[in-house]
């Protein structure tokens, strides 16, 4: 049961996934974690390897796996967009978000590091003609 979020701010997350991945090729997941009380890091690895390994055509998906009950964040990268941000981008994001968290603003944190990772897919990724969504923008729990 998430006590995190209310249904419009998720609701808003999932408007916000939208509007970061409209311009790009990119996508973004977010997956949020109630069940998990150890190994955090490799459950996230796990939903990562679900929902988007390897499942967009320019292996640019981004998965934001939070579980605030264990005050833990993973923010992985398939390879194409990790090859260009690089860890630091990942690791200052983090920061930011996690700063947000302590503070007890979940949606604002969220929001803008979906929006955030949107203007980097935007910049390494640029949509160029159609743009299908490969992947769901809703978000996913466990």
């Amino acid at each position: 049961m998430n006590t995190f979020l209310d249904p419009h701010q998720l609701s808003s997350l999932v408007e916000a996934i939208k509007n970061a991945e409209e311009l790009s090729t990119g996508e973004i997941r977010v997956h949020i974690d109630s069940t998990t009380v150890e190994d955090n890091a490799k459950v996230a690895f796990e939903v990562f390897k679900r929902l988007c390994k390897g499942q967009t055509r320019e292996l640019n998906a981004v998965l934001f796996h939070v579980n605030f009950e264990q005050k833990y964040l993973t923010i992985i990268g398939d390879e194409g967009i990790h090859a260009k941000v690089h860890q630091q981008f990942w690791d200052l994001l983090h920061d930011e978000m996690s700063s947000e968290f302590a503070k007890g603003h979940y949606f604002e944190g969220l929001r803008q590091g979906i929006l955030k990772t949107g203007e980097k897919l935007q910049h390494y990724f640029p949509l160029e003609g159609k743009n299908p969504n490969e992947l769901s923008n809703e978000i996913t729990f466990s």
